[in-house]
């Protein structure tokens, strides 16, 4: 199986990362993104999730991240 990091910001979707084949590299550069995008106060808002080749949802890893203006 073959994961993906989806992100949307501000309203722009986006492959984060790609062709991760281990669950645990793809789960790390998810912990990474969601860091990055939580100290980022240029974005309002951003979704961010694993994926699967299928386009599911992998483990529950997806967060909402919201910044107030």
């Amino acid at each position: 199986m073959k994961y993906a990091i989806v992100k949307c910001t501000d309203g722009n979707y986006n492959i984060h990362a790609e062709g991760f084949t281990d669950l645990k590299a793809a789960k790390v550069s998810y912990h990474g993104l969601c860091q990055a995008l939580w100290n980022d106060a240029g974005t309002t808002s951003a979704m961010v999730m694993i994926v699967d080749e299928n386009l599911d949802c992998v483990e529950r890893y997806k967060e909402y991240i919201h910044h107030e203006a």
